[in-house]
């Protein structure tokens, strides 16, 4: 028989470890970090931009001057930059090179030098407009093949944008000087054909026969400078 204060006791003991187990079932659960669980920390490395994406890099299809030779596309009248203009609520094209006529004018002679004026007309049947330096140079041997150095570009020279009505004119100064100047050894002298000129902004030519002149062959020697294009002839 069971003594009534033994069953006390046993009694006192089982609640105390059912309160025990209850106490523990509050304590943090796994999905928390514990007093003995270190904490974990993610670090992300930089990404490293791919080539081109850096904001200082120039972007493509940044052009500059759409002229050959030096020439330059500029702006059109009313300072619109591009193909058109707009002047007095007119849009002016380029002109484009077949709507030119291409002539050459003898001016005067000084010095070891020949000045000439290439004059440019307005063929078509509506105004347009050139801006910037014309590319020279001379051609020859029966074919168009360019002879000896283009010619530099004096930008010094007034560059405005010139307007071209129906039959009318642009004149860019030419100075040729004279191939004697120069040594036979290191100019190669060579009778041209003539000039090939680029007009300004295009990459389609035009040519005019020059009798009277004397090339050097070798493109170490430059005889031709050109001014941009001037109202008028």
């Amino acid at each position: 028989m069971i003594q009534p204060h033994v069953r006390r006791t046993a009694l006192t003991a089982g609640l105390a470890a059912g309160l025990v187990t209850v106490l523990a079932g509050c304590g943090p659960s796994d999905d928390t970090a514990g007093p003995t669980g270190p904490a974990t920390t993610t670090t992300t490395a930089p990404s490293t931009p791919a080539p081109g994406d850096d904001a200082t890099t120039p972007g493509a299809g940044a052009t500059g001057d759409a002229g050959v030779d030096g020439g330059t596309s500029g702006e059109g009248p009313g300072g619109s930059s591009g193909d058109e203009g707009a002047g007095d609520g007119l849009e002016l094209a380029r002109c484009a090179t077949g709507d030119l006529a291409l002539t050459v004018t003898a001016q005067d002679a000084a010095a070891g030098s020949r000045h000439v004026d290439l004059v440019l007309t307005n063929t078509g049947g509506d105004a347009c407009w050139l801006q910037g330096w014309p590319g020279v140079s001379f051609v020859g041997g029966g074919d168009g093949e360019q002879v000896g150095a283009s010619a530099t570009l004096d930008r010094s020279s007034a560059h405005d944008t010139v307007t071209l009505d129906p039959g009318g004119t642009a004149h860019a100064p030419l100075t040729v000087s004279v191939a004697q100047n120069y040594p036979a050894e290191s100019c190669s002298p060579v009778q041209p054909d003539g000039f090939r000129v680029y007009p300004p902004g295009s990459t389609e030519s035009l040519y005019v026969p020059d009798a009277d002149l004397e090339a050097c062959a070798s493109p170490d020697v430059t005889l031709l400078t050109v001014q941009a294009l001037q109202p008028g002839s």
